[in-house]
């Protein structure tokens, strides 16, 4: 996006993988809830999330050692002009489909216009922005943009391909579970049991093997992934070594709860990651398209009413810090205090409208620690006043007699967020609030979801040192009324959108980084979410044959790092 990229054209491999891990062996890993497709490429059904890593590949690959760099991978080069007003690939000559059919300029063609138009909502974007995209070579084709929008080019590298042979006549939105999407990356579904279990081997026939982008990656011959009711029985059967490795977000359970005999003897081991990488949003989202969080004054009360500290301490011993904006714990974060320089300068046409403390300066509160938090019910209590409710008879009652009243949406078996949830019901009691928890299998969570059939419910956003064009999809305006998108919360705001357009048409670093600080201002000063803690290392229990190489990739632990990176060494 900016300057150059750091590895030289002849690279051998990724500068955190190891080129000379060996192949071979099998791990199984956990997934909680079930799965009703082997699709992620459309909106209908549930698949397990870890399918576009392992099956899937695009025309270029992310680095997550460097923010805002791609590599090829099904492309062996690309090109764009100065003004990023179209980009040019030319597809690797080898590269195949794992059915061992070859990937053409036709393949890439369909698989943009296919996603574009019948894929999941998230591909919508990109395509509206495409002017044309034609062949121009026997492996090369072209697209050139409609939208004045530097990331384009790299985002234009990203997408899924697919083989328009498997495709010709078929319903890509609807197609039964069966009909498994052809890619051409290393692993191949080898079979399933629906909602239960899912087997993925390493393609003998693997075209990319000697790419330097993969080389030294996805060295297990078969990854099993095993679904199971909720965390609970996953964590007792990875205990019980039917699980290879799990990634554990919970401090105090890190430390109080693997001390099982499997650790003891060497068996298995706890290892841990640090990342640079932004915090992201994790928390309970309000829902701004219906009452009561349509009023900020509302989801202000909601957050000060949330007694983050003592949460913390009681379910996880207080050793993880509190996520304090969207890009939190990094250079991409908003600064204290008021809005300075360039940020000041980009939010002041929109100061009319910016939500409290977007300018002026906003933080979250802090309370004593104690179970009861009376300034923040009183601050919660002051906000709600002046939102036009009262406290009668010990009910929160609105102008019009009605008592204020929300769930909390929630999926079976997130019981760390049903802990919490119910904490934090215990303080909107005191308050006079009426609020529950409905808990629904993953399907229905999903469903819901997408359809916005919430007041509050779990969300959690990764961000990068890179965001760019997802952002609009996050929470820009035009997504906010589409079913499907990740703006959850509805949030529609002419800053947050000019926020964004700032970002993409930079030209400079400097740009870029005071255009994400406004909005990470705007973002949090909105109070759409109620955070809750970040994590800033990755914390994985793995059995002792599962290595990984020495030198980490800045962004730390993620699916493109275990399993992607490691290999099976068997002990001696």
């Amino acid at each position: 996006m900016y300057g150059d990229p750091a590895l030289p054209p002849d690279f051998v491999s990724l500068p955190h993988a190891n080129p000379a891990a060996p192949k071979g062996g099998a791990i199984t890993l956990g997934n909680t809830g079930g799965f009703d497709s082997l699709n992620p490429f459309v909106r209908k059904g549930t698949a397990p999330w870890q399918l576009p890593f392992f099956t899937h590949e695009s025309l270029m690959g992310r680095s997550w050692d460097e923010p805002f760099t791609l590599y090829g991978l099904l492309a062996e080069s690309v090109e764009v002009p100065e003004d990023r007003s179209w980009v040019e690939f030319t597809l690797r000559e080898g590269a195949r489909f794992s059915d061992g059919s070859p990937v053409t300029v036709d393949d890439v063609i369909f698989s943009y216009e296919l996603l574009g138009s019948a894929g999941h909502p998230r591909y919508h974007g990109l395509q509206s922005q495409i002017e044309r995209i034609e062949q121009t070579g026997p492996r090369k084709l072209r697209m050139t943009f409609n939208t004045e929008n530097r990331e384009l080019a790299l985002l234009a590298g990203m997408r899924p391909i697919l083989s328009r042979a498997q495709w010709k006549g078929q319903d890509f939105a609807d197609a039964p579970l069966s009909e498994i999407p052809l890619g051409t990356g290393p692993y191949v579904i080898a079979e399933y049991q629906a909602g239960r279990q899912v087997t993925l081997r390493r393609n003998p026939d693997y075209w990319g093997d000697d790419v330097p982008f993969r080389r030294g990656t996805n060295n297990f011959d078969e990854i099993r992934i095993d679904f199971y009711g909720d965390a609970n029985v996953l964590f007792e059967a990875f205990k019980a070594g039917q699980i290879s490795a799990v990634r554990e977000f919970n401090a105090e359970t890190w430390e109080t709860q693997y001390d099982f005999p499997a650790i003891a003897r060497g068996e298995v081991v706890k290892s841990v990651f640090p990342h640079h990488q932004p915090s992201g949003m994790t928390g309970f989202v309000m829902n701004t398209r219906r009452a009561p969080f349509d009023d900020w004054r509302v989801r202000d009360a909601m957050i000060a009413a949330f007694n983050f500290e003592y949460i913390n301490e009681t379910l996880t011993g207080g050793a993880q810090p509190r996520i304090t904006s969207y890009f939190s714990n990094s250079t991409l974060a908003m600064r204290e205090g008021p809005a300075e320089g360039a940020v000041a300068d980009l939010l002041a046409p929109f100061a009319q409208d910016l939500p409290p403390g977007a300018l002026e300066g906003y933080s979250l509160p802090i309370s004593d620690g104690s179970a009861r938090n009376r300034s923040g019910i009183r601050a919660a209590m002051k906000q709600l006043q002046a939102a036009g409710y009262s406290a009668e008879d010990g009910t929160m009652r609105g102008a019009d007699g009605r008592p204020l009243a929300f769930t909390i949406l929630l999926a079976k078996g997130s019981s760390e967020n049903q802990a919490i949830a119910e904490l934090y019901l215990q303080a909107l009691k005191r308050l006079g609030v009426r609020a529950g928890i409905e808990m629904v299998d993953d399907a229905q969570f999903v469903a819901r979801q997408n359809e916005y059939d919430f007041d509050m419910t779990f969300f959690r956003r990764s961000l990068s040192l890179s965001p760019g064009n997802e952002q609009r999809y996050y929470w820009g305006s035009e997504a906010a009324g589409e079913p499907g998108t990740r703006n959850l919360m509805g949030v529609q705001s002419a800053a947050i959108d000019a926020m964004i357009d700032t970002m993409l048409a930079a030209r400079d670093a400097t740009e870029f980084t005071a255009a994400v600080r406004a909005l990470d201002r705007v973002l949090t000063a909105g109070r759409y979410v109620v955070p809750f803690w970040s994590f800033s290392e990755g914390r994985i229990a793995h059995v002792a044959e599962m290595k990984y190489p020495d030198r980490l990739p800045l962004y730390g632990d993620g699916p493109n790092f275990m399993p992607e990176l490691w290999w099976w060494e068997d002990r001696e």
